[in-house]
């Protein structure tokens, strides 16, 4: 799997498998927010998604992808380090606002930071086409925050400063994004930064709720846990998915397409959950959907 993904960089091939993952991501994406923000304490659930995503890549890490180079772990160290500011900023934000209100700003303000950074640190360049296609899909984003917002029942006297760090998180995500991109091109086998970055990833958040961790009842731990086993397996297909698309294409595209997830979330509620779906969310949503497809292809 290795050397055909490597062999197929740079190529016709490569930039549509990089299409295929990069939306795969977004889907899972959504399902992923979901998961964290649902019955458990945003801290609570992430640090039970982190502890099993852990314990799944130990052995993979060790005995079955090659050895990191040695250059690779400053590399891991400061991927560690942007994302252990992401979550603490995601959890922060998640416990202060409304998921369909906060979530969409996390996602309509990464893709402009990710787009931005990426010119700067590989040199994209994209067409004004493109551009255009950017600000349709974030428009449409932060339009459905604005959206549910005005449809908040509860929750009001905490939204400014959850907006804050929602916006904050975007950034971050741009941080993450770009520096991963980055990671993953640095190693000849890009399975090996996806398995050492889980391992290490699964680190900080346990060790921060460690206590609280320890002091479940009894009849918290199975669902919990429960949670945290689907989470690390959506984890892993859908950051493994937007890592192997930025490794294939342009980074700044795969990140653009990835923030479709919040057309997949809310299709996910529709089909799945029975939510009904007014005309401003439809539109905002095929406005999202709009400017993914004018940014992919009006290159």
């Amino acid at each position: 799997m290795s050397n055909w993904l490597i062999s197929i960089e740079g190529t016709d091939t490569g930039r549509h498998a990089a299409l295929v993952l990069a939306l795969m991501a977004a889907a899972l994406h959504a399902l992923f927010g979901a998961l964290q923000k649902g019955r458990h304490d945003p801290w609570l659930a992430r640090a039970a998604i982190d502890l099993c995503y852990g314990l799944i890549a130990l052995p993979f890490a060790l005995f079955v992808v090659p050895w990191p180079e040695a250059h690779m772990w400053p590399i891991f160290a400061g991927a560690f380090v942007i994302h252990a500011f992401y979550k603490v900023l995601q959890a922060m934000t998640y416990t202060r606002g409304a998921y369909t209100v906060v979530y969409p700003v996390v996602r309509g303000t990464g893709p402009l930071f990710t787009v931005a950074a990426a010119g700067l640190v590989f040199g994209e360049r994209y067409a004004p086409v493109q551009w255009a296609g950017v600000a349709m899909l974030t428009s449409g984003i932060l339009g459905l925050s604005a959206h549910n917002l005005l449809h908040l029942s509860h929750g009001r006297n905490t939204l400014k400063p959850a907006l804050g760090f929602a916006v904050a998180t975007g950034a971050l995500v741009a941080a993450y994004t770009t520096y991963d991109a980055w990671g993953i091109r640095a190693t000849a086998d890009p399975f090996t930064f996806l398995a050492w970055f889980f391992l290490i990833d699964a680190v900080f958040i346990p060790t921060l709720n460690a206590r609280r961790l320890l002091g479940l009842e009894r009849a918290e731990i199975a669902p919990l846990f429960r949670r945290g086993v689907l989470g690390a397996l959506v984890a892993f297909c859908s950051f493994g998915a937007i890592m192997l698309a930025t490794r294939l294409d342009r980074v700044g595209e795969a990140a653009v397409l990835r923030e479709t997830s919040t057309v997949f979330a809310a299709l996910i509620g529709w089909l799945v959950l029975g939510e009904k779906v007014g005309r401003v969310p439809a539109a905002l949503m095929a406005l999202i959907a709009a400017g993914a497809v004018v940014m992919e292809w009006g290159g």
